[in-house]
């Protein structure tokens, strides 16, 4: 089986706020938006944090020095989940700052030719209680997203579902 591996930053500000981005995939059914937290495909002989570092400047414009707690672990296993692969794996990595304007080095084009349309910082009651047809990833983000606000770092990685 072939899964992108790919890493994300639960990236939450001061006020546990956390910065999500926007995606509009194409669907044969029609577009879904997803909200899902940023990051992106880990490529050949790259290693997770220093694909982690190149995502997160190019799409929020945050540079990260430390190495920040791997979290979270997610396999979706879809074959037309990712173009070319089989599914998709991705390691989450927490990175505590200070709230900021996001905007990456990635030009709006560029931005756009990765299905990603916007940015917003979502409290966690929002994301809970969010009835629009717009999906999360994972769906059941507010899960796991209280427990880590509620009791901090878990003992261990975190595996997620769907």
């Amino acid at each position: 089986m072939n899964l992108r591996h790919a890493v994300r930053a639960l990236i939450m500000d001061e006020d546990d706020r956390t910065l999500l981005c926007r995606l509009v995939i194409p669907k044969p059914s029609g577009p879904i938006v997803v909200w899902a937290a940023p990051g992106g495909g880990v490529e050949q002989g790259e290693t997770p944090l220093a694909a982690l570092r190149r995502e997160l400047y190019e799409e929020v414009g945050l540079a990260i020095d430390d190495d920040p707690p791997h979290v979270w672990h997610q396999e979706v296993v879809d074959p037309g989940h990712a173009p070319g692969y089989d599914g998709v794996v991705n390691d989450y990595f927490l990175v505590r700052t200070t709230v900021f304007q996001p905007r990456g080095a990635m030009s709006d084009e560029e931005l756009a030719a990765e299905n990603m349309t916007g940015l917003r910082w979502w409290r966690l009651a929002e994301i809970v209680g969010y009835d629009g047809s717009d999906v999360f990833s994972p769906r059941d983000l507010g899960t796991p997203l209280s427990a880590l606000i509620a009791f901090g770092l878990p003992a261990g990685t975190v595996r997620l579902g769907l």
